[in-house]
């Protein structure tokens, strides 16, 4: 969402303190983001959508904070007390929050437009063919050697659907649930042109 050096200097204001890790602020977006799914399903739109944006914004600054606290911890010689776990439970927190998100909306929607569930189980479709495709690709290339090091935990690969983009589209469906499942409609569409990017991207980066 922001410049890589913009999010660390904003991580570093907000966010650098001694009682704030990483790991807490990857659990306290989990908790929000199942809260703005719970409160999707029960119609309460405007709450959900305050509940999505600061889960996001709590999510897109545990990684940089991480980093940050890593580089300090480089220079000084030390440790930073963060593992690879913390990544690991960044990765399990989004794929739970953007699949229970998906759910609450298709709950909300069905229950107060009358919305058919099909479109919203595409989207969760694609987001399975996304997440297994960059998944298996980063295991391989973690055992052959063929990193993308761009500073995440795992190797990304990166398409037009990704974590902007995933925000900006929750977001809508929230502020217009009355279309909610016409804008899955089109973001499966998004997903799984996604989804095929990834898979030949990924195939051709290990031949």
């Amino acid at each position: 969402m922001f410049d890589t050096s913009l999010r660390r200097a904003l991580a570093a204001l907000a966010f650098d303190r001694a009682w704030i890790t990483p790991d807490r602020l990857t659990i306290a977006g989990l908790v929000l983001g199942l809260g703005s799914a719970a409160t999707a399903a029960a119609q309460l739109w405007w709450v959900s959508l305050a509940l999505w944006l600061v889960s996001r914004v709590f999510d897109g600054f545990d990684g940089s904070l991480a980093r940050l606290r890593r580089e300090r911890a480089d220079a000084a010689d030390g440790e930073t007390g963060h593992s690879e776990a913390g990544g690991f439970l960044d990765i399990v927190a989004d794929f739970t929050v953007d699949g229970f998100t998906v759910f609450g909306v298709g709950v909300g929607a069905t229950a107060g437009f009358d919305a058919p569930w099909w479109p919203f189980v595409l989207v969760l479709v694609g987001y399975y063919l996304n997440g297994g495709a960059f998944l298996a690709f980063s295991s391989i290339a973690e055992r052959t050697n063929r990193q993308i090091d761009d500073g995440r935990s795992l190797s990304f690969l990166g398409r037009i659907a990704a974590g902007t983009e995933t925000i900006i589209v929750h977001s809508l469906w929230l502020i217009f649930p009355f279309v909610a499942w016409q804008i899955a409609v089109v973001w499966a569409v998004f997903v799984g042109i996604s989804a095929v990017q990834r898979m030949f991207a990924g195939y051709r980066a290990l031949r």
